[in-house]
């Protein structure tokens, strides 16, 4: 289904969603700024929040009418919050964890997977397109493509720990 606006920056934009969080750090991750996104991919945004009942209220007053709004906390140890609406045709999914941005799990994907990218000469990014496009998830994708077995998103942390060089390495065997 075409999407009303031509591009989920103008999304991000039009919802005045980084200026209406800048207290809780937003970034965004995932598919899209990849560029590895689907017709299903939603606008992810991960966010340092400490105080949830005050991340809970910023989202609740601003996308509370907003088409399939959906505000809940996990009942882990973290209880990070997540919140679910559409904006202009686009779904986006916040997700609140106590931990500063930098230490989360979906950032710290992100940001190896950016690295991988960078460090690609396109072998990498059509194989991970490939996985995508018949129906597999970002970080197993980047697994599959890398010929890395296990757990794919351990996989990915222990990436964005190896060295350049090693990366460089692990791309040339692709």
């Amino acid at each position: 289904m075409p999407r009303p606006i031509d591009s989920y920056e103008a999304a991000i934009g039009s919802s005045g969603l980084l200026d209406e969080l800048r207290e809780f750090d937003p970034r965004v991750v995932g598919t899209l700024p990849l560029g590895l996104s689907t017709p299903t991919s939603d606008i992810d945004v991960v966010c340092h929040v400490l105080d949830a009942a005050a991340f809970a209220e910023v989202v609740w007053r601003r996308y509370r009418s907003c088409d399939g709004f959906a505000l809940y906390q996990w009942c882990s140890s973290r209880r990070p919050v997540v919140a679910r609406f559409e904006w202009d045709g686009w779904p986006f999914e916040l997700f609140g964890d106590p931990r500063p941005v930098d230490q989360q799990e979906g950032w710290l994907h992100f940001a190896v997977q950016r690295r991988l990218f960078a460090l690609d000469d396109g072998r990498l990014r059509k194989a991970v397109a490939g996985h995508r496009a018949r129906g597999m998830k970002t970080e197993p994708a980047f697994a599959a493509a890398l010929g890395i077995a296990g757990d794919p998103y351990s996989a990915l942390l222990a990436l964005g720990r190896e060295s350049d060089a090693h990366l460089r390495a692990r791309l040339e065997r692709l």
